[in-house]
């Protein structure tokens, strides 16, 4: 090795010593935390991406559901994994904006313990109410329940769950008396409005989306910044003059803070690339989802402003979780 560095430095030529094997990333397999079952919203987006992750990587990508504690379980196993770069995962708002708010808190600090590598996709919440109610506007709604205080419920997922944050949010920003009553899933709450159980809700636009088109539901308006593709008759509610009602569900990628800056690099251009990629967004845009793909700085602000929008109404409210 002596003699090639003399070698280089007779001949002017620059002398570069190889790369060592424990510089290159990825060697093996890379794994992918889903902090939910198989199946569900975080589960779908993570494989729909993890082909394309690992062609751009050049390992497998493997999905591994860490169901839990509401989403927290599995992101705390992202937060404490070895700082060795081959461990990532994805999160959805209520387990990196809304559970460390609540009650207790999490064993993680979404800010302090996490790094944000890209926000995956963006799900919109409409407000529905089920087609056979007399309410065609919003405005509708708004009249009659301010009429008749405590008359109207609406329905969520549970305490602290978005579709009740998004529905404390709409009871806020119009002054309404309206009364939660909490379901189990999704589904349930989808079947209480349809049989007018509850005369409005809020959900994620994938459980709604056949509901809508089917006409069993009617949305009222939607709490994104523009409208969207799949219900473009749809107002949204900055339209209505309530633009405070800002609630949108999503799932990010996030990775532990202790990872090292080369494979997290390596790690975010390979989202990135499969959020970009066409066939990606269609088959992310078929489940009712708009896809991400923005800077980890740009997804930084973006959580960091989640968590101060969430946690003044959590405040507000005095909400607990169940």
């Amino acid at each position: 090795m002596r003699k090639r560095q003399i070698l280089a430095a007779l001949l002017g030529v620059p002398f570069v010593l190889p790369a060592r094997a424990q510089d290159a990333f990825p060697t093996r397999p890379l794994r992918f935390v889903v902090p939910f079952a198989a199946g569900g919203p975080s589960d779908i987006v993570a494989r729909i991406m993890a082909p394309h992750m690992s062609a751009t990587l050049g390992q497998p990508v493997i999905v591994d559901n860490r169901a839990g504690g509401g989403g927290m379980t599995g992101v705390d196993v992202v937060a404490k994994a070895a700082p060795d770069g081959y461990t990532f995962g994805i999160g959805s708002a209520g387990a990196l904006a809304i559970a460390p708010r609540l009650g207790r808190g999490t064993p993680y600090d979404p800010l302090r313990d996490l790094v944000p590598v890209t926000l995956g996709v963006l799900v919109p919440e409409p407000l529905v109410v089920p087609t056979s109610s007399s309410y065609r506007r919003l405005q509708d709604l708004i009249a009659d329940a301010k009429a008749r205080p405590s008359a109207l419920n609406f329905g969520t997922t549970g305490n602290g769950s978005m579709p009740h944050l998004a529905g404390e949010q709409f009871r806020a920003a119009a002054g309404l008396d309206i009364v939660q009553i909490a379901y189990n899933s999704g589904g349930q709450l989808a079947t209480a409005i349809l049989r007018n159980e509850v005369q409005l809700g809020f959900a994620d636009l994938p459980v709604l989306i056949p509901q809508i088109q089917a006409g069993a539901m009617r949305a009222l308006a939607v709490g994104t910044k523009e409208r969207l593709s799949w219900i473009p008759d749809v107002p949204t509610f900055a339209e209505l003059g309530l633009p405070a009602v800002d609630a949108s569900n999503w799932h990010g990628l996030v990775a532990s803070a202790r990872m090292p800056a080369g494979p997290l690099a390596a790690i975010r251009r390979a989202a990135i690339a499969a959020l970009q990629d066409e066939e990606v967004r269609r088959r992310l845009h078929d489940q009712g989802a708009i896809p991400g793909g923005n800077s980890p700085e740009e997804f930084g602000a973006f959580l960091r402003s989640e968590l101060e929008k969430w946690g003044e109404v959590i405040r507000r409210n005095n909400i607990q979780p169940d």
